[in-house]
This record gives structure tokens, C-alpha cells and sequence, in this order.
């Protein structure tokens, strides 16, 4: 019945913050949308960002930063990416190590967001 995922929406406590890490350091687009909306477009994903005090309606029955557990495919092998992490003074919590991705074995490095949600940024294992 579910095909693939269009969007997840990420709770920021600090936009201008979350803003950066995602576009500056993760390489996502800032895509402005509707009556003030935000969203970070990456692949032929995106996240809706809501900033603290926005009332999306509909949402989440506890919207919280830092509650996220995420995983990207990176586009390019994982040594550019700890190159850019380590450019833009992110630290690497773990890593790099392998897991078992949705569909193959991954290569993988954790950091953390501004909201101190889990990003692991991963490629596939055989790509080493």
C-alpha cells in the first residue's frame, strides 16, 4: 500500500540554526512555500520545518526537537562527507561503521543537528 515517503516534518527549536546545518553542512535546498512555510528539499524528498510557535493545524500529538532519529544516503563516498563535517566543525559521534540499511549494508558516521536529533549519513558498504 505505501510506495516511498514524500515528507517528514522536523520541529526546530532555533530555525536560523537548523536552517544552516541542513542546507550548509548537509547540502539541502531551502524551498519557501504557501504563507510563510518552510521546507528543506533534498532528492525527491523535503522536511517541513515548523519553528517554535508555529500551529500547523494538524500535527503531531507531541511536537519535539530533538526526537528524530534520521538516516540520508549520501551521495557521495563517505570520506567527503567527514571532509565537510569536519569543515563545518561537526563532530562525529560515531563512526564510521556498518549497519544494515533498508535496502543493502550501509556505511555509516552519527552527528547531531542543532536540536540534537541523530543524523546518521550513510553509503552503501560496497562504495567504501
Amino acid at each position: 500500500m505505501i510506495k516511498s515517503l514524500d515528507h517528514v516534518v522536523l520541529t526546530t527549536r532555533a530555525l536560523d540554526k537548523c536552517i544552516a546545518f541542513y542546507t550548509e553542512v548537509l547540502g539541502m535546498q531551502l524551498e519557501r512555500f504557501g504563507e510563510g512555510r518552510i521546507a528543506l528539499r533534498f532528492g525527491e524528498q523535503k522536511f517541513n520545518v515548523h519553528p517554535p510557535g508555529y500551529d500547523a493545524g494538524i500535527k503531531a500529538r507531541h511536537p519535539t526537537p530533538g526526537s528524530l532519529d534520521l538516516c540520508f544516503l549520501a551521495d557521495c563516498p563517505l570520506e567527503q562527507v567527514i571532509a565537510r563535517l569536519k569543515q563545518h566543525n561537526i563532530p562525529i559521534e560515531e563512526g564510521p561503521v556498518r549497519r544494515t540499511g533498508a535496502r543493502f549494508p550501509i556505511r555509516s558516521v552519527y552527528v547531531r543537528d542543532p536540536d540534537d536529533n541523530l543524523v546518521e549519513i550513510s553509503v552503501p558498504a560496497e562504495k567504501t
